[in-house]
C-alpha cells in the first residue's frame, strides 16, 4: 500500500532553509538575479526543493536538485536561459529551499508542492481527480462488493484503479452474475425477510436469508478475488470441470448455472479488448505532442486485465519537449495514487532511474520504469500512444473551432483581436429574495469551469428584484479583486471581452463600474433577447454604438447564445442550491434543545413552523416527546418580548 504521508514525512526529516532575504546595501532595487546570488551564500551541494516566488508572495516555479547550490547557481546566467526563464528569473522577489535526504525523496517532495501551489512556469497536471475502485469488504460473514472512490479508510480489499465510472459498473455487473455477491449495504442486509429482486433474477445468492450459508459464500468471494487479480481464466476452467460433472450426474438445472457462470465470464473476456497476459499490475503511458500541446493517454492493467485508459493534457511552456512533460507528469499523477510494479512508457525519461527509484520510495516496493523495444509490451506502448495522437488530434480540432468562433466574433463586435478570455454575468432571485450573481469563463479551449465565480448579494441596500444593484455589487467584487491581486495583468485572469445578460440598462452600469475603478480597456457587450424574447433575434449593444444583431443562422450567434446561456444555467444552479438549504431550514433551528428528532414530532403534530411558534403551553406539552419543562422552553422562545 502508499504510504499516504510520504511527502509529511519528507518535509519533517528535511532540513528547512527557510527564505533569505536579499537586501543589498545600495539603494537600488535588487534584480532576480541579485536576489538569487544572495541565497547562494547560504546554499550548499545537499539535494532539495527550491521555491522562487515573486512580490506578491505567490510561487513561481517549484524545482528540484541533486546538487542546490549547483542548480540554482545556473539561474544567475541569463544568457543561456530561454526567455520563458529569463522573464520568471526577473520577477522573482525571494526563494525557499529545503533540503532532503535523497534526490528521490526531492523529486517525491517537487511533485507534491507543484501540485499545492499550482505554479505557473512548471508543468501542471489540471485533471487529476481520483480514480474509482472496487471495494470487497471484511469484518462480515457475508463481505459485501460495491464501488468505491476516495479514502480507502473502510475495512476490506480494494481492485482497481478503473478508469472509469462505467468501467467498474460493468466489472461489478460481471461479479453479480458470475458469483451472485451481496451489494446491499449492511442495515438491508440485517432486515431483509424475503429475497430481493436480485436473488429472483440471479444476481445475488441471497445470503441474508440463508439461501447460501458461509462456507458456500465464502467460496463465491475466493472465486471473486481471484477474478479480480486476474485469474478468470483458471475460474472458468474449474467451472467448466464443475458443469460437466453436474451434467454426469443429469443434474442438468445445476449445470445451467454453471454454464450461464461461464457465460458472463467469457462476455467479460470479450469486452476487454487488449490485455497484458503475464504481466499482472502495469500501468502503460503514453505522450504524443503537436501544436504546442501534449496528450498523454494512461492505459491501466491490473492482474492482466485492462481497467481502461484515460487522457490527459498537461499545462506546459511550447518549449518543453514530450520527455520533460511525461517525467513531470509521472511525479504528479502518482503524488496520491499507488504506483503498479511496472510503468510501460512510450519513450525513455531524461531521470527514468530517479523516477523509479523515487516511486519505489512512495510504494515501499520495487518500481519498474522502461520503454519496451519489441514484443507484446511494445504493442501495447504503440497502442496508446495512437489513442494519444487521436485524442490529440480531436482536441486540437476542437480547438481550431472555437478558434474559428473567436476570430468570428472578433470581426462582429469590431474588436482588435480574438478574446482570450471572456467572463459572462448573469444574476438569478425569487420576487428579489436570495439573489445572487454568476460568471463563467470561456476561452480557445471551450469553457474554463474551474475559473466559473459565484457571488451571493451582500448589500442589504439592495431593492428586491433590483438586477443594475446586483450586477453593479457583482462586477465591484470582481474587478475590485483583480485589480488588488494581479494588477499588472501577468496571470492571465483579465478578460479580453464581458458579456451581460441584458440590455442597454445592464450595460451602462458595467461601464459605469469599470469607469469608477479606472479600468478603459476592458471590452463590454450586452446580449439582450429580441421581441418577445425569441431566441435568434438577440441585440448586441455596445458602447458608442447602436445595437447590432447578427443573421438567424450565424454560427458566431449560436456562441453568444451558449455562452449567455451557459451562464444562466451556472446562476440557477448555484440560486437552487442557496434556495434548497433555505428551505431544509426552519424558525425551530433555534430553539434550544431542539434536535432533529423533537423538530420532526412538532412539525408531524403541527404541520409546519408558523403553528408551532403560535402554539399554546398546552398545545405544545402534547405532542410525542416533548416534556412540560421544554415545551415551557419552547413557548417563552417564541412569546419573550426581547
Amino acid at each position: 500500500m502508499v504510504n499516504k504521508k510520504t511527502n509529511e514525512k519528507i518535509e519533517k526529516s528535511s532540513q528547512n532553509k527557510g527564505v533569505l532575504g536579499a537586501h543589498p546595501e545600495s539603494g537600488n532595487l535588487p534584480t532576480g538575479v541579485d536576489i538569487i546570488e544572495a541565497h547562494l551564500r547560504t546554499l550548499d551541494g545537499s539535494p532539495g526543493v527550491y521555491r522562487m516566488i515573486n512580490a506578491g508572495g505567490d510561487v513561481l516555479y517549484v524545482g528540484k536538485a541533486k546538487n542546490l547550490k549547483k542548480r540554482v547557481a545556473s539561474y544567475t546566467n541569463l544568457n543561456r536561459q530561454s526567455t520563458r526563464l529569463r522573464r520568471m528569473v526577473g520577477e522573482t522577489a525571494t526563494m525557499e529551499f529545503v533540503t532532503t535526504h535523497t534526490e528521490a525523496e526531492a523529486l517525491l517532495l517537487e511533485a507534491n508542492l507543484i501540485k499545492r501551489y499550482k505554479p505557473r512556469y512548471n508543468i501542471l497536471l489540471r485533471d487529476d481527480k481520483s480514480f474509482p475502485k472496487i471495494l470487497l469488504t471484511s469484518g462480515h460473514p457475508f463481505p459485501q462488493v460495491l464501488k468505491h472512490r476516495g479514502a480507502e479508510s473502510r475495512q476490506g480489499e480494494y481492485f482497481g484503479p478503473f478508469a472509469s465510472v462505467g468501467a467498474v459498473n460493468e466489472t461489478l455487473t460481471i461479479l453479480q452474475r458470475a458469483f451472485f455477491l451481496r451489494t446491499c449495504s449492511d442495515s438491508v442486509f440485517g432486515n431483509r425477510t424475503r429475497p430481493c429482486l436480485l436473488y429472483q433474477i440471479k444476481r445475488c445468492s441471497a445470503p441474508c436469508v440463508e439461501r447460501v450459508d458461509e462456507a458456500e459464500y465464502g467460496e463465491l468471494v475466493s472465486e471473486a478475488r481471484a477474478f479480480l487479480t486476474g485469474e478468470s481464466q483458471k475460474i472458468q476452467r474449474e467451472l467448466a470441470k464443475r458443469m460437466q460433472k453436474a451434467s454426469d450426474d443429469l443434474d442438468y438445472e445445476q449445470a445451467a448455472g454453471y454454464r450461464d457462470r461461464i457465460r458472463a465470464l467469457t462476455r467479460v473476456q470479450a469486452h476487454q479488448g487488449i490485455n497484458l497476459a503475464g504481466v499482472g499490475d502495469a500501468d502503460v503511458i503514453a505522450a504524443y505532442q503537436a501544436g504546442g500541446q501534449t496528450c498523454i493517454e494512461v492505459f491501466f492493467f491490473r492482474g492482466g486485465r485492462n481497467f481502461g485508459n484515460r487522457a490527459y493534457y498537461p499545462s506546459h511552456a511550447k518549449d518543453e519537449d514530450e520527455s520533460q512533460v511525461l517525467e513531470a507528469f509521472i511525479g504528479q499523477f502518482y503524488d496520491n495514487k499507488e504506483p503498479p510494479r511496472l510503468l510501460l512508457m512510450s519513450q525513455r525519461l531524461p531521470n527514468q532511474s530517479l523516477i523509479a527509484d523515487a516511486l519505489g520510495v512512495k510504494a515501499g516496493r520495487k518500481v519498474s520504469v522502461t520503454c519496451p523495444m519489441r514484443g507484446d509490451k511494445l504493442n501495447l506502448v504503440e497502442h496508446a500512444l495512437n489513442n494519444a495522437r487521436e485524442a490529440l488530434g480531436r482536441r486540437l480540432s476542437e480547438s481550431a473551432s472555437q478558434r474559428r468562433l473567436l476570430e468570428g466574433l472578433a470581426e462582429a463586435l469590431d474588436l482588435e483581436a480574438a478574446p482570450e478570455r471572456i467572463e459572462v454575468y448573469d444574476n438569478s432571485h425569487i420576487s428579489g429574495t436570495k439573489a445572487i450573481g454568476g460568471m463563467i469563463v470561456a476561452g480557445p479551449d471551450g469553457m474554463m469551469k474551474n475559473a466559473y465565480r459565484k457571488f451571493t448579494i451582500k448589500n442589504p441596500d439592495t431593492a428586491p428584484g433590483d438586477d443594475y444593484a446586483m450586477m453593479q455589487e457583482v462586477l465591484s467584487r470582481r474587478f475590485s479583486r483583480a485589480l488588488k491581486e494581479d494588477p499588472d495583468r501577468e496571470r492571465g485572469q483579465w478578460p479580453d471581452l464581458v458579456l451581460i445578460d441584458g440590455g442597454a440598462g445592464q450595460l451602462s452600469v458595467t461601464l459605469k463600474v469599470l469607469e469608477e475603478l479606472g479600468i478603459e480597456d476592458v471590452v463590454v457587450a450586452a446580449i439582450a433577447k429580441g421581441v418577445d424574447r425569441n431566441a435568434g433575434r438577440e441585440r448586441i449593444f455596445l458602447a458608442g454604438r447602436e445595437p447590432i444583431s447578427l443573421p438567424p443562422r450565424d454560427p458566431v450567434l449560436y456562441f453568444l447564445q451558449r455562452l449567455r446561456d451557459e451562464a444562466h444555467r451556472f446562476a440557477i444552479g448555484f440560486h437552487r442550491q442557496k434556495r434548497g438549504r433555505a428551505i431544509s431550514k426552519s424558525s425551530l433551528d433555534g430553539v434550544p434543545g431542539i434536535g432533529p428528532n423533537r423538530k420532526k414530532a412538532l412539525l408531524h403534530h403541527f404541520g409546519s413552523a408558523p403553528s408551532v411558534e403560535g402554539a399554546g403551553l398546552t398545545d405544545l406539552e402534547a405532542v410525542e416527546g416533548i416534556s412540560g419543562a421544554m415545551a415551557k422552553k419552547i413557548y417563552d422562545w417564541f412569546h419573550s418580548e426581547g
